[in-house]
């Protein structure tokens, strides 16, 4: 999209409100909102001012003014804003210099792209990441002068075959046989599917979904492949949409890569 289509869209959509996303140098997204009133043709090139040095691992405070510029090519409506959000992806700029900021992990991923097609090693790179994850009913921790702990738990979990559920219906897989079950031992099999639907309607292309080895409810969904910065963007969008669906039914997700002792890690095949 152009800018004014990016406007003309977000008319369309009645929406109320702007969700500027941008990418920290640990890999998670930030945000912040301005409202639609706020963003003109002029915004995808003057941008928006932040605090940089409250981002980990930018700047230092004497030194904290950046801009987030929007991209146009990135305009969806936010599908879990209670109020109609237009969502925008952003590159991070030097309010000085007007420079790609050097810790932006979307100005190195468009860096990448630049370099393999200038040096001529190919026009274009396909990426395909396979992003594991558990889908878990209670997660706790905490550790304090006198204790250390982490908890974790899941209606699917192996260790609850004996736990007084009123009743227990069983079906909970064991270590290392959570692969491809049916329903009931896979209960999430419908979480999953409305975490594809959501996908889809931002235009992400998935080819499978499925239970994956482990126990208490590891998953696995599929993206099809894609250019380096397309689909870095969607597997930002990725992570959006499954830990929002997954809270939606009172779960919380987690890509750690080995929450369960004894039983198979999560990865992210590529």
């Amino acid at each position: 999209m152009s800018p004014k289509e990016v406007l003309d869209y977000a008319k369309k959509h009645d929406a109320v409100m702007v969700d500027l996303k941008f990418m920290d140098f640990p890999g998670m997204w930030q945000h912040f909102q301005v409202p639609i009133s706020e963003l003109e043709e002029d915004s995808f090139e003057d941008g928006y001012g932040f605090d940089g040095s409250s981002i980990r691992g930018w700047q230092p405070i004497h030194a904290s003014d950046m801009l987030v510029i929007p991209d146009p090519a990135t305009a969806v409506m936010d599908p879990f804003t209670q109020y109609p959000t237009l969502s925008l992806i952003c590159n991070i700029y030097d309010p000085i210099t007007h420079e790609a900021y050097t810790r932006d992990p979307r100005n190195i991923a468009r860096k990448c792209e630049a370099y393999i097609k200038s040096s001529g090693l190919a026009d274009t790179a396909f990426i395909g990441p396979e992003a594991e994850f558990f889908i878990f009913d209670d997660v706790r921790f905490d550790t304090d002068a006198q204790h250390g702990f982490y908890y974790v738990d899941s209606i699917e979990g192996t260790w609850n075959t004996g736990r007084d559920e009123k009743p227990n219906l069983a079906y909970k897989p064991r270590h290392k046989e959570g692969y491809f079950p049916v329903a009931p031992t896979d209960k999430f099999n419908d979480i999953r599917t409305e975490m594809v639907l959501e996908m889809q309607k931002l235009g992400i292309a998935v080819e499978a979904q499925h239970h994956e080895v482990a126990t208490a409810g590891q998953a696995e969904i599929d993206m099809r492949f894609a250019p380096l910065l397309k689909m870095s963007d969607q597997l930002m969008w990725f992570k959006y949409i499954i830990k929002n669906v997954a809270v939606k039914h009172g779960k919380t997700v987690t890509f750690m890569p080995k929450p369960v002792f004894q039983d198979n890690g999560s990865g992210m095949h590529t």
